[in-house]
């Protein structure tokens, strides 16, 4: 009888709702869309993260710095992303780990200076000859940074500097090149540029495996 009264008290399991398939495909997408857009940058991460330090960690000897061009202002002054940049060759050059600098960018950028004079200009002020510094004002972006190293310059090596939230995308687009690639960064440091380039990543990092697929060749002009 208590047993009958037991059963008879405990409560009822309401039958539980079943999401819409609609409902269901939405949610996969919103789950999955994100993941698949991430999954070259998250890829680019893990298999360059070896090779990827702060400057001041010591370096495998390497041919050249590849030092890419950034933003320089009408006044000829180097941004900061760019002084950085330049600031990580020239102490792998100091440190004889690298016995050349490429200063890869746009030689007719918007300054009308062209980002590798003012690299150069600034690597010498800090005492690097002028005679270990390549100008390649075809280095358009990193892809063409890359190419342009190994086949208009002829290195086999190189120590890329420059963010590290770009690192990942152009040692990994150098060592697709068949270049021995590390990379280099100066310390981060949390701004609004900076955010704006990890975003940038993203897609960036599709483009430039979609420009690898298909074999885009940028050595044409040297």
């Amino acid at each position: 009888m208590a047993d009958t009264f037991a059963r008879e008290r405990r409560p009822r399991m309401l039958p539980r709702e079943r999401l819409h398939p609609r409902w269901r495909w939405v949610i996969a997408a919103v789950v999955l869309v994100p993941a698949i857009i991430a999954s070259p940058w998250m890829y680019t991460r893990l298999v360059t993260a070896p090779e990827i330090a702060k400057t001041g960690t010591p370096a495998d000897h390497a041919d050249a710095a590849l030092v890419l061009g950034a933003r320089v202002y009408e006044d000829g002054t180097p941004s900061r992303f760019l002084r950085e940049r330049i600031e990580v060759g020239v102490a792998l050059y100091q440190a004889g780990e690298v016995d050349t600098l490429i200063m890869s960018g746009d030689g007719d950028d918007s300054s009308g200076f062209g980002e590798p004079t003012i690299m150069r200009q600034v690597a010498e002020d800090m005492g690097v000859p002028a005679d270990a510094i390549i100008e390649d004002p075809l280095g358009l972006d990193t892809y063409s940074s890359c190419q342009r190293a190994r086949d208009v310059y002829d290195v086999s090596s190189v120590v890329v500097a420059t963010q590290e939230f770009h690192l990942p995308r152009a040692v990994w687009l150098c060592d697709q090149m068949g270049l021995d690639t590390q990379g280099r960064y100066p310390g981060a440091r949390p701004t609004r540029s900076t955010v704006v380039g990890n975003i940038r990543e993203v897609p960036a990092i599709a483009k430039a495996m979609l420009d690898q697929a298909r074999g885009r060749n940028e050595t044409d002009v040297s």
